[in-house]
């Protein structure tokens, strides 16, 4: 009889499913890592006339268009002074695939994943389904990651380390220094960092580096999308660079599992690259405002809660019972250890949604918090 293989059942329902699975059709949703934004109009429309003009009937070349893989070179050219040649970028269907790219085409059986804890859900479960073997480790205080701890828990098992910034669940914007030390660290211990940029261009203080301007060798894999820089979510549309060597590994993955994106997304992630940059500023200018209204108002409650620099979410530390407490008041929030075992004693919430029902959700999370002390 033919059972399940152990890769899946190692795999469970991510946690912030489980959350939204049991909050009611009228809570106040802080668990969507979604910007509550349209998708802008120049892109919608890049889609629409590609296709009127029978772009998309066909497969597109496995790595993606020409045009649009230009365009995602321009990009890196003109944001970090870096040259990336077209061949050397796939597109891929949304930043997940991306990350499934990286590590089933860099881990064996066996081999060790070093990522944050508390840190993106993907990872751990990514890492099972190539048959490696997770390694969380721990964040500082300010919730970043910090290079030393990375370089500690490298051992001759280890075939990647993933950083994330901005990150998600935390927020946290790493430093030019750490991006530079991790780069370093890929360098020296011929190991592969795998740089987590989905949220690149959702940042408030400090400037996101990616180690890829810092490193001497290949061992750096950048995996971003349009989905949270142009609230694109459910189109799709992501990519991963790197040398050609590995793109060409990267590929063959990508070749079997995937074909190509989704060519109308392709059309649609271009006219978003290469037009006006306009409603990325408005969005993360509103990101910003909310990110200080959420702040303030968890610290009014009486949480501790790192500010956040990037991205949109907050992990205030919360007493026992919090989320429960919330979540029954109707509001969704993700528990923290739904990220991993670090993050117990914390919650996740996204403020990626109206200003009106922040403020409720805060009303209802102070008196929640009252009701546990």
């Amino acid at each position: 009889m033919t059972e399940f293989s152990q890769r899946v059942e190692q795999v469970s329902i991510s946690g912030i499913r489980e959350v939204f699975e049991a909050a009611g059709d009228d809570a106040i949703n802080l668990g969507l890592g979604q910007p509550d934004f349209p998708t802008p109009a120049h892109a919608r429309r890049g889609a629409i006339e590609a296709i009127e003009n029978g772009l998309t009937d066909a497969y597109t070349s496995n790595k993606g268009t020409e045009t649009l893989r230009e365009a995602i070179a321009t990009k890196y050219d003109r944001d970090y002074g870096l040259e990336v040649d077209p061949a050397d970028i796939i597109a891929t269907s949304g930043g997940s695939e991306a990350l499934h790219l990286a590590l089933e085409a860099h881990v064996d059986p066996g081999q060790e994943v070093i990522f944050p804890d508390p840190g993106f859900v993907s990872y751990d479960a990514l890492t099972k389904l190539a048959d490696g073997t997770p390694k969380p480790v721990g964040l500082r205080d300010d919730l970043t990651l910090d290079p030393a701890t990375v370089e500690e828990a490298i051992t001759d098992d280890t075939a990647v380390f993933i950083v994330n910034s901005p990150a998600n669940p935390t927020g946290a914007v790493q430093s030019e220094a750490d991006m530079r030390e991790f780069a370093r660290i890929a360098d020296e211990h011929d190991v592969l960092c795998v740089s987590d940029e989905v949220y690149e261009k959702i940042v408030f203080e400090g400037t996101h580096r990616s180690p890829l301007e810092f490193a001497d060798s290949d061992n750096v894999v950048v995996v971003s999308a349009c989905s949270k820089t142009y609230s694109m979510t459910g189109w799709r549309l992501g990519w991963v660079t790197g040398s050609n060597r590995r793109i060409e590994r990267m590929l063959r993955v990508h070749q079997y599992g995937q074909a190509c994106a989704s060519a109308p997304a392709q059309y649609a992630a271009e006219a978003a690259l290469t037009g006006p940059q306009d409603p990325v500023a408005e969005m993360v200018a509103a990101f910003e405002d909310r990110r200080d209204v959420v702040v303030d108002g968890l610290e009014d409650a009486g949480l501790e809660v790192p500010t956040p620099s990037g991205a949109f979410y907050a992990m205030p530390k919360v007493p026992e019972g919090w989320c429960d407490e919330v979540i029954d008041r109707g509001v969704v929030v993700v528990p923290g250890d739904a990220f991993g075992a670090n993050g117990a004693g914390y919650a996740r919430l996204s403020y990626a949604t109206g200003m009106e029902e922040l403020k409720e959700a805060l009303e209802i999370m102070a008196d929640a918090t009252a009701a546990l002390r």
